[in-house]
């Protein structure tokens, strides 16, 4: 099974550190946070294809065409055209099945296994203040309906951590826009869901990393996301 990660943003909200950086390598306990991510993923995952635009050449240069008996592929994603536009980067080599992870966050290794025993899926992170979000709308099976954007709910608590379980489907659906330039992936989900359930698995643990301060934080939490014996 696949594992794509995307990592072809610009980080610009880490500000001075993904100047002559990607985001997705900057370091956490000693090495880049995509190192953590490969050596997280669960057994099923054979082959990794990352999603590259900036600075490209660093992640091809660390992680070349196999890492941890993994194979390593490359998509191209030529226009920074939101999360969706990532995915159809890598259309033409993907299988019938796969994950789908941001290349910024860390998760854990149990929710990365739990995850794929659904074939389709998005991993969500129960938020302590969640006004203000986009939310995710459940059913009483806790597969999606829809998203809430700005939630003013304090009870609807269910936050995109960025994780997913995809199918070939998804592709013979439009790609949603969410801005002038951009389509996401969790709103073309939401028009897939109304056809095939999605379902919404609840994050363990799980740590963003899209600004100094989280990656500090990253630092600080490392060894919760390592299994112990």
């Amino acid at each position: 099974m696949q594992a794509v990660i995307l990592a072809a943003g610009k980080g610009t909200r880490m500000k001075e550190l993904t100047k002559n950086s990607q985001k997705t390598m900057l370091e956490v306990g000693g090495k880049p946070v995509l190192a953590h991510k490969l050596d997280a993923m669960p057994e099923e995952i054979d082959e990794v294809i990352f999603i590259v635009g900036y600075f490209a050449d660093q992640i091809r240069d660390y992680f070349g065409d196999e890492y941890n008996e993994m194979k390593i592929k490359y998509a191209v994603q030529e226009e920074l055209n939101g999360t969706a536009g990532a995915i159809h980067a890598a259309k033409d080599i993907l299988g019938e099945r796969f994950m789908v992870m941001m290349g910024d966050d860390l998760y854990h290794p149990k929710d990365l296994k739990n995850i794929l025993k659904n074939d389709l899926a998005i991993l969500a992170h129960e938020a302590e203040n969640p006004i203000g979000f986009g939310v995710f709308d459940i059913d009483e099976n806790e597969n999606l309906i829809s998203i809430v954007e700005k939630n003013e709910d304090p009870e609807r608590k269910l936050i995109n951590t960025g994780l997913y379980v995809l199918n070939k489907k998804f592709f013979d659906y439009d790609m949603v826009p969410i801005s002038d330039t951009e389509f996401g992936l969790p709103q073309t989900l939401v028009v897939m869901a109304k056809d095939y359930p999605v379902k919404i698995e609840r994050a363990k643990l799980w740590q963003p990393i899209g600004n100094p301060d989280e990656l500090k934080k990253a630092e600080e939490v490392l060894e919760q996301f390592k299994i112990k014996n």
